[in-house]
């Protein structure tokens, strides 16, 4: 497996990161031996960057990922972690809590959920409006400085908010979502990002299995996020789909699924860009792991454009209501 190091100073990651959210809900029920084994086959592989949040599951999926880990050496995952979001027993959201203080409270806890004494990367997971990224960059400056964090990152937020955040600490990278129906940061954010050294860890490179080529219609039960999400939703979703059939067309001639071209384009963009793979299952871990082998030539590339223009997707990539708490957005 191929490493990048992530920014000027970060770790150095595989060119496949594992974003395990899924393995704790929002797109239905899972299997929790199956997570693991998937897990398990992806540190076989050579990935051994492992994308978490605290809140994901209301921390179930670091108890998962620790389980999973029990038993390896610490060294061999680069465990990313995402904090501040707060959450209430019914699963609603409450907002975020980026406060220094409360920065460390959850890194407690992450901690000994993860059965680790150390977060290779440490990042909010969304601006806390109420607080300066100054601080709380600065917060987790002081975790490095005692040892229980190694780098920091940050998720979603835009030019201005990054480069404030990076005239405080050295910034590994930007975790934010980036696919072929999710360009948003070409135009201000990935100039700022490659301006400051910051490396791009993408989230969403199937658009939560939209653009997979395995994703019908109806499919979305209860506890899935994609009930709820824009670009699933009548009126926007037939013409989504639509997309995928054009990105078909060039998968097949390439002898490759939609999910690896889908994959293999984001990973295209530069090799300051990491894409996470939401796989939950070790045959969609393996069949994403074969987009390594996709060789996108300038006339493919020409081609997927033409297939899937920018702008193209109908529908936000979020509800309304989530939309406007992003400062990636604004």
């Amino acid at each position: 497996m191929q490493t990048y190091r992530l920014g000027k100073t970060g770790p150095d990651v595989s060119a496949i990161g594992l974003g395990c959210m899924g393995m704790s809900g929002m797109y239905g029920p899972s299997d929790r031996a199956e997570s693991i084994a998937t897990i398990h086959a992806a540190l076989d592989a050579g990935v051994n960057l492992l994308d978490t949040g605290d809140f994901y599951g209301m921390g179930h999926n670091e108890m998962l990922i620790g389980e999973a880990l029990k038993g390896r050496k610490r060294e061999d995952a680069i465990i990313s972690v995402k904090f501040g979001a707060l959450r209430d027993p019914s699963n609603g959201w409450n907002g975020y809590d980026a406060r220094p203080i409360a920065v460390k409270n959850f890194l407690a806890y992450t901690l000994q959920r993860l059965g680790v004494d150390y977060i290779d990367i440490y990042r909010p997971a969304r601006l806390d409006p109420n607080v300066p990224i100054e601080d709380t960059v600065g917060a987790i400056s002081d975790l490095i400085q005692a040892g229980y964090v190694r780098h920091v990152g940050l998720s979603e937020v835009g030019a201005d908010t990054i480069r404030r955040a990076a005239a405080v600490a050295p910034i590994a990278d930007l975790q934010i979502e980036y696919s072929l129906i999710s360009r948003g940061i070409e135009d201000e954010i990935l100039p700022a990002t490659r301006e400051l050294g910051i490396s791009i860890t993408a989230y969403g490179v199937l658009s939560r299995g939209l653009i997979s080529g395995h994703w019908q219609k109806g499919q979305q039960g209860a506890g899935d996020f994609r009930a709820v999400s824009p670009r699933f939703q009548e009126g926007n979703v037939d013409e989504n789909l639509a997309l995928v059939e054009e990105l078909r067309k060039i998968a097949t001639l390439k002898g490759a699924s939609v999910a690896q071209v889908a994959i293999a384009w984001v990973a295209a963009q530069g090799k300051d860009i990491v894409p996470l793979v939401g796989a939950r299952r070790r045959d969609r871990l393996t069949e994403a792991l074969g987009s390594r082998a996709l060789e996108l030539t300038a006339d493919d590339l020409s081609a997927i454009e033409r297939a899937v223009p920018k702008g193209a997707a109908k529908g936000a990539r979020y509800p309304e209501a989530q939309l406007k708490h992003m400062d990636s957005e604004k």
